[in-house]
Parts: structure tokens; sequence; C-alpha cells
């Protein structure tokens, strides 16, 4: 996800810092700056942040908490240099229930996951971000497919599109962007999906 973003921003001429742990993995480009580093580390985020007016995170959960530890750090750091948007990357389990409106997907019968893990992750990720001063967003899709970009996509506030089940990574990473530019969608969380 993060590298599909990466190419977006970069496509329409941004200054972009990236904080990573393996740069072999990323394409040099004369407006790219790659901090190695780790999301963990309150030394590496403080670099990556400097200078810098919007943050994008695309971290995946991986079985532990590094997300919603990570999201703590991150947000320490943007409230010490004063930045004031985040943009981030969820899972439409964190969204409203269709079904019942006072759950959020994944607490409801609508998810079909057996595991709630990564969701939960996510959710803890939401109420970190719920209760700070910050303009932020969380982009929710559904099963993310490898297909192509299309821009023909359906988005709803706060809810999954009726009947959404899928959508492409270069789709979810064409929304970032243009949420990045926008601002239509502050403290609030998007749904998207085919």
């Amino acid at each position: 996800m993060g590298g599909y973003i990466l190419n977006n921003v970069l496509q329409f001429d941004h200054d972009v810092t990236v904080l990573v742990r393996q740069p072999k993995k990323i394409v040099p480009h004369q407006r790219l700056t790659i901090i190695t580093g780790n999301v963990l580390n309150k030394e590496d985020i403080a670099k990556a942040l400097s200078g810098i007016e919007v943050v994008i995170s695309a971290l995946s959960t991986d079985g532990t908490n590094t997300l919603s530890v990570s999201m703590q750090l991150i947000l320490e750091a943007m409230k010490k240099r004063m930045i004031k948007r985040i943009i981030t990357v969820g899972t439409a389990g964190i969204l409203q229930s269709q079904m019942d409106p006072s759950l959020l997907r994944y607490q409801s019968k609508e998810s079909k996951r057996k595991s709630t893990w990564a969701a939960e992750e996510h959710h803890e990720v939401f109420r970190f971000l719920r209760e700070s001063d910050l303009h932020w967003t969380i982009i929710c899709p559904p099963y993310l497919s490898s297909g192509n970009f299309t821009g023909r996509y359906r988005i709803e506030r706060n809810f999954l599109p009726q009947d959404g089940v899928a959508i492409s990574i270069p789709d979810v990473a064409d929304l970032v962007y243009k949420e990045v530019l926008s601002m239509n969608y502050l403290n609030s969380r998007i749904g998207i999906a085919y």
C-alpha cells in the first residue's frame, strides 16, 4: 500500500519523506527523502517528521501491537512539531455496522472474519485519533485486491458502501492522495469499495 501512495504523491511534485526499515525497496527520486529506521523508535519518527505538513500512515497489523504503539509515538511527535493533519489506512472492520449502527462492523454479524485481531488494533488507532485534537481521516477498505487502478469506486462517511466487498490497492492509494488535497472528510472514517 505504502509504495502506491508514495508513487501517487511523487507523481504530483510534492516533497516526501518516508520512514522505512528496508530502503532498498524504495526507488530513489529527487523529491524523496528516505529515513531508514523503525516506527517504534521515537528518534526515527522525529527525523521523519521534520518539516512535514501532512502525515500519511499505511502501517498494517503484524500480529503484534506495533500499529497501536507506533501510532501513539507518531501522535506524540506530531504534537511536538505542531503537525495537525494525519491520514491513515485502516480496515472496514472499524466502520459502523449497517445492521446495527451502534456497533462497529467487526463487533457485529456483518463481519465474516474469524479473527478480530487486526480490527482491534485499528480500533485502538481510531480511539487515539478521535481523542486527539488533530485533523484526521481513516480510509477503511474491505478486502484489498491487487487489481488495477480504475478511479471508479464508491465512498461513504463512517460506513462501508452497500454491498462493498473489495477494492484494489491502487484505488485506495488514489483516495488517500485525493484526501490529502481536499480534506473533505476531516475527523471521519471513509468506507471505500467498488
